[in-house]
């Protein structure tokens, strides 16, 4: 038979990389449980995003019924209500009777009947203990008012010295404010980052134990390298695993900017996504290798939590302290330190970006840190993958993979 045929033993290192990566993206877009993972990580964000922004949105105002006996408290009372977030609206009535038949129809959450020093709540049932303080306050004010008036003075120039006298505060150790939308888009990072890492570097694992049980990767190796095969697999995984992060930074970004959650003037949004991929980059990197090497440790699914449960703690210790203590005290020393230890700072430093805490020199530190582990990583795992793929049955120990030929 003449003419040549194109192996992979033919082709360099890179080529035959990019061919098991190939390979790895087109099965898994191609796969329905990507797209439907995908899609309902991309729900959760969305509806997540929804559903914040309606807990978080401004109270449903309510309606006081004024008398024209009350209807002077109407003012005191708005004032009142915007100041302890009650968002009360004054609804002026002709008598008592209308007053009443607003609060019974539920038109009105209360009305007020009498005069303002001496008025009376009327509410269908009870009173909410919330607004309780309110109303004793402003029963207390209209009392003091008439007092005042008695008295040849004048209630208005009192009221405005009394608000007028404020508290002088002087703070040795000032908290930083920290803005509502830097709280939620740090945890936003925090979260999507961890969900992305863990499930990409997983899904390396398990096809590694796949290929290795089903004995697929015995033809594979009759062809091309053990170190070239984990590279493709993590590289083809981890473009699937950045489709996803795009996907749901996207999702969140755009929801967090449509229902007012964030300010993107404000906060850098476009910054903080950017760096959340290169993050994710770097990260899925250094956990891919990895669990792609201790993976290849077993020969069975139900052994791979085994192999990997150090790893995965690895992720899970700064997510926690990130998205905890991360979110409340982006300057805690112990937050800085962890945003510079590889394995950690793929977490912890995209919080603090997001939380504004980072400047960019220590976010380039961190980056060229972790970045320069990832060529000893991948050297040390090529060598357990290489030297334990091929064997199946029991486990193989570490301390073996490492030495053996």
């Amino acid at each position: 038979m003449s003419g040549t045929v194109t192996t992979p033993d033919r082709l360099g290192a890179g080529a035959t990389i990019r061919l098991v990566a190939g390979r790895e993206i087109t099965t898994r877009l191609r796969s329905k449980s990507f797209r439907l993972i995908t899609g309902l990580l991309l729900l959760l964000v969305v509806g997540g995003g929804v559903a914040l922004h309606l807990a978080t949105a401004s109270p449903s105002t309510k309606q006081v019924a004024l008398v024209p006996g009350t209807a002077a408290l109407g003012p005191v009372l708005e004032a009142a209500g915007t100041a302890s977030g009650q968002h009360l609206s004054a609804v002026p009535v002709a008598d008592d009777a209308a007053a009443r038949a607003k609060v019974q129809d539920g038109s009105a959450a209360l009305a007020l009947t009498g005069t303002p020093a001496q008025f009376t709540v009327v509410v269908k049932s009870r009173l909410d203990p919330s607004l309780t303080a309110l109303l004793t306050e402003v029963r207390r004010q209209a009392a003091l008012s008439a007092a005042i008036t008695q008295l040849g003075g004048d209630p208005a120039a009192v009221a405005k010295q009394v608000a007028g006298a404020t508290l002088d505060v002087q703070a040795l150790q000032p908290t930083p404010e920290r803005d509502a939308a830097q709280i939620i888009a740090g945890s936003l990072a925090g979260i999507l980052l961890f969900i992305a890492l863990q499930t990409g570097a997983q899904l390396v694992a398990q096809g590694v134990v796949e290929e290795k049980s089903s004995r697929v990767v015995e033809l594979l190796l009759a062809t091309i390298r053990p170190w070239q095969l984990m590279a493709g697999k993590v590289v083809g995984i981890g473009v699937i695993g950045l489709i996803q992060v795009v996907v749901l930074v996207a999702g969140a970004a755009g929801t967090a900017t449509a229902t007012g959650l964030v300010d993107p003037s404000k906060i850098g949004l476009g910054a903080t996504a950017a760096w959340a991929l290169v993050w994710f980059v770097v990260g899925f990197a250094g956990y891919a290798v990895v669990l792609a090497a201790l993976a290849a440790l077993v020969s069975r699914q139900e052994d791979v939590g085994s192999v990997t449960a150090p790893v995965v703690m690895l992720m899970v210790v700064p997510y926690m302290l990130g998205i905890t203590l991360g979110v409340q005290d982006p300057t805690s020393p112990v937050i800085v330190w962890l945003s510079f230890i590889p394995f950690a700072s793929p977490i912890v430093m995209p919080i603090r970006v997001a939380m504004g805490t980072a400047p960019t020199w220590e976010v380039l530190v961190s980056l060229a840190i972790s970045a320069a582990l990832i060529p000893v990583l991948v050297w040390g795992a090529g060598r357990i993958y290489s030297n334990a793929v091929v064997r199946m049955g029991a486990r193989v120990r570490l301390r073996d993979a490492l030495h053996s030929v």
